[in-house]
Formats: C-alpha cells, sequence, structure tokens
C-alpha cells in the first residue's frame, strides 16, 4: 500500500508544489487506484508518475474550495480520452454533484463509463470485503470532512511444513484450508483450517484529514492509525490566524497525532510562505507529536510496510 502526494500547497500553486491531491495506490490489494482530493492540475503531476488514470476507481472529496476541486472535470474527461470504461464513483459534501455534473454539461464532455455521485453524511460511507472508510466533520469554514480508511484483518498464511507433515494434497483442499474451513482426507482424518493457518494479519490504518483547525474530530479519525495525514497551514508565529482562517498549525497536528496514538504523521497543504530552508524548524514544531513526521513534497511517495513502518520514494 502506496501514499503518493501528488500536490501538498495551501490555497494555491506555486513553483515548487501543486494544490491538494493524494493518490492511494490499492494496486496490490484491488487493482485499483483511489483519490483523496484532485487539485488544480494534478494530472500535470500524474503524468510524471507511473500511475494509470484508468485504474482510479474512487475519488473522495473533502470540501468544495477550489484548490481541492478544480481539477476534478478535466481529469474525469482525460479518463474517458484514455479509454476508461469501468464505473467511477466520487464522494463528496453536499454540492459536489452540482458541481460535476454543472461543469461536465457546459463544457459538452462525454464520459465513456459510469459515474457515481455520492453526497456523503458523517458515518461509514463505503465498505466492501476488504476495507471501511468512515467520514467525519471536521472544524474549517465551510463543511470539510476528514477520512479513516481501515483495511480488515487478512487471513493467515498456509503453514506448509504442518500441511506436507500431514499429507494434505495440493489441488483445492489447499484453498479450502487457507479459507479456514475444515476439510476432510481420504483416509478419513479431519484437518481443520485453524491448525494449518497462521494467525490473520492485522490490516492498516490511514487517516486522511481535509482542511480543519484543531478538533476533537480529527482525533476520533486518527485513533491508533498507522498513518495521519493532516495539514499544517500556518507555523506557530500565525496561530491566531490558523484558527480565523480554520486551519491548523503544525504543532497542532502533531497534538492531533499524539492524542491518538497514531505511529506516523505527515503533515501537508503547505503554505508558500514556507520554503525547504524552514522544514528542520517546522519539523522541530512537530516534536511532540510521540512518532515519526515527515513533510510532504509533490511526487513523494510512502510505502506502508506489515511490520508498521513506512518507507519515503520518490515517483
Amino acid at each position: 500500500m502506496e501514499l503518493m502526494f501528488l500536490g501538498t500547497g495551501a490555497g494555491m500553486p506555486s513553483r515548487t508544489r501543486h494544490t491538494s491531491s493524494i493518490l492511494l495506490n490499492l494496486v496490490e490489494e484491488r487493482d485499483t487506484y483511489w483519490l483523496f482530493d484532485c487539485g488544480e492540475a494534478m494530472q500535470h503531476r500524474l503524468i510524471e508518475t507511473s500511475y494509470r488514470p484508468r485504474r482510479v476507481e474512487k475519488i473522495f472529496i473533502t470540501h468544495l474550495h477550489g484548490d481541492h476541486i478544480f481539477g476534478l472535470p478535466g481529469f474525469l474527461g482525460s479518463r474517458s480520452f484514455l479509454g476508461g470504461t469501468e464505473e467511477l464513483t466520487v464522494y463528496g459534501p453536499v454540492g459536489i454533484e452540482e458541481y460535476i455534473r454543472t461543469s461536465l454539461r457546459l463544457s459538452g464532455t462525454h464520459l465513456t463509463y459510469p459515474l457515481t455521485i455520492r453526497e456523503i453524511d458523517p458515518g461509514v460511507v463505503f465498505e466492501d470485503e476488504q476495507f471501511v472508510v468512515e467520514a467525519d466533520l471536521l472544524e474549517h469554514v465551510i463543511p470539510s470532512f476528514g477520512y479513516r480508511i481501515v483495511q480488515k484483518d487478512l487471513p493467515g498464511t498456509l503453514l506448509m511444513d504442518k500441511v506436507r507433515e500431514l499429507g494434505v494434497p495440493k489441488g483445492p483442499l489447499l484453498g479450502r484450508l487457507k479459507k479456514g474451513e475444515t476439510i476432510q482426507l481420504e483416509d478419513g482424518r479431519i484437518i481443520k483450517g485453524t491448525d494449518v493457518t497462521s494467525s490473520p494479519q492485522r490490516g492498516l490504518i490511514l487517516s486522511i484529514l481535509g482542511d480543519t483547525r484543531f478538533c476533537e474530530a480529527s482525533i476520533r479519525l486518527a485513533m491508533n492509525a498507522d498513518v495521519v495525514v493532516h495539514e499544517a497551514t500556518f507555523d506557530d508565529t500565525n496561530k491566531k490566524l490558523a484558527g480565523a482562517y480554520g486551519h491548523s498549525t503544525f504543532r497542532q497536528a502533531a497534538t492531533v497525532a499524539q492524542r491518538a496514538g497514531a505511529k506516523h504523521l505527515i503533515a501537508t497543504h503547505i503554505s508558500a510562505r514556507f520554503t525547504k530552508e524552514d522544514e528542520p524548524r517546522l519539523v522541530t514544531e512537530m516534536g511532540d507529536s510521540g512518532c515519526p513526521v515527515y513533510i510532504a513534497r509533490d511526487l513523494q511517495g510512502y510505502q506502508l510496510l506489515r511490520d508498521g513502518s513506512i518507507t519515503s520514494f520518490t515517483a
């Protein structure tokens, strides 16, 4: 599972940061990608990577400010030009359907795939046999959602030494044991799947939060998360501005991670006032997080590993 930051800026594009968009690579889990927000020029960043637009299955919009949605109509159209035929579902606040339908209608954009738009309320917005996605309202100047993505526990693996010792033949019986079923061999012996499989593996938990001032909902969504992605538009010197404009400081993002018991914190939605030279100071402001902290950059990715660690890479 990978997070790729396509845009990490706040408000408007800068020379080094485009506006907000994050791609969650779920190819190994379900052969698809999920997008979180779709800021202006998201496609420009996407074509600099190896990710294919047709594989985007779901788009989760946090709120309707332009720096989070102005890239959406263009991407939906490009997905058609690139031969996309699989259904795409967009989740977001009330108003997202009007925005998309009006943009497509006025621009004469024809889609070659089914588009489903779901205007959400707090609670579970998606669930299948692999994942649960929960949303909750944060505290911004307009309705803004945060998302909690929970991967359901993965089944244990077959203990092949035990299987061979018991003389289970290759074929369908192995598959049934892996599913935890009980089988009977030709000689009448009964073997339980639980006796020849390892314990289930805990699924990963991600928290991707939209624009918000410090609030309890952020902590709930980030509880025990493997990775929290939190906006950090301001530093300590502009704490009052952060509250007035519905944003957070780096220190407040760290407090959310600390109180939630998160394992890693990635700060994004970075103001253009901050340069690379400011990053050591900003990392210091996040020092109370209780976990490793990172400041996201455009086209930087993070791979989430089963042992709870993450590694970074560049697209």
